[in-house]
């Protein structure tokens, strides 16, 4: 499995982040081939984090071209910085 994490800062309104990632990116992601679980997490004082795993590379790269095109498109206003993007290969989980 590979997992993508992506955080960001200066979230000027996480509540109605969430609701758009709900409602419009989740369902983008569940299309991508190899999907596993996605996570939307507020961490609160303006910082988002999200978690992908997917079976493999291919589908984590892919989400990751689909998280900028929504971000772009939907996000932008919410989301003034770009994320800090982590990715890689599970080694462990439970």
């Amino acid at each position: 499995m590979y997992a993508v994490i992506r955080r960001y800062e200066g979230v000027t309104d996480p509540a109605e982040a969430g609701r758009r990632v709900e409602a419009e990116f989740v369902p983008l992601l569940r299309q991508v081939t190899g999907f596993v679980a996605y996570y939307w997490v507020d961490a609160g004082n303006g910082v988002m984090v999200s978690t992908s795993v997917f079976q493999d590379r291919a589908g984590a790269d892919e989400s990751t071209e689909r998280a900028k095109d929504f971000v772009q498109r939907s996000l932008a206003s919410l989301l003034p910085q770009p994320p800090q993007v982590t990715a890689g290969e599970v080694v462990a989980h439970a």
